[in-house]
């Protein structure tokens, strides 16, 4: 139930689940291609400080596509799963694909200018980490409980990992939480921006109508 005076989600072209999982598979094929061992395709696409400013700036979104294995591209595909399948109706595929391309360039951006030791960087899950907020926000005139639970329980994941380290990771590499803390925070701010947007222009149409 959408409470008064609050707008409903954005159905228009929300994907049904078969569709949803048709484009998971598309993406997995699309970063496992990137991924072809013996190709040196990761070493050219991931996110590299020092590529970036040889002016290298494709690697600004295709350090978010390449992984360093197989199972880390799983663990990021069963999170976007998992978000596609609960939270594809609060958004249009067009804005929910905005909303990632304007994640992982912020990511990108942030890495660079605030996390100089940060050298390299693959991987999806900061742009995971900048849907999961979005939704927290979008989920806000649904359901103002589930906003705030999915909104607590990513304040206490990023807390767990600031004061204890990473959730997960390996012992040839390092899991750089910085991306998922700027990737949350990239995701609040864009999905807060494009709702303030919408109910302007939202506004601007209605006074247009009634005139």
């Amino acid at each position: 139930m959408i409470a008064d005076g609050h707008e409903p989600p954005e159905q228009g072209n929300a994907a049904s689940r078969p569709a949803i999982l048709r484009e998971l598979a598309a993406v997995a094929a699309v970063c496992g291609l990137l991924n072809v061992p013996g190709q040196g395709l990761v070493s050219r696409l991931q996110y590299d400080r020092l590529a970036l400013e040889r002016g290298e700036w494709w690697r600004l979104v295709t350090g978010h596509l390449v992984h360093l294995s197989v199972g880390h591209l799983a663990m990021n595909i069963a999170g976007l799963a998992a978000l596609s399948l609960l939270y594809r109706r609060l958004a249009s595929r067009r804005r929910w694909l905005l909303l990632a391309l304007a994640v992982a360039l912020s990511i990108s951006a942030l890495l660079y200018g605030y996390a100089p030791t940060v050298q390299w960087y693959v991987g999806l899950s900061g742009v995971l980490h900048g849907l999961w907020a979005a939704a927290a926000v979008w989920l806000w005139p649904v359901s103002r409980a589930e906003s705030l639970g999915a909104g607590l329980l990513l304040a206490a994941k990023l807390a767990l990992e600031l004061f204890f380290g990473p959730l997960s990771g390996g012992e040839d590499f390092r899991v750089v939480t910085e991306a998922h803390r700027f990737g949350a925070a990239a995701g609040f701010v864009w999905a807060f921006v494009a709702t303030l947007a919408r109910r302007t222009a939202r506004g601007g149409q209605r006074r247009r109508e009634s005139l």
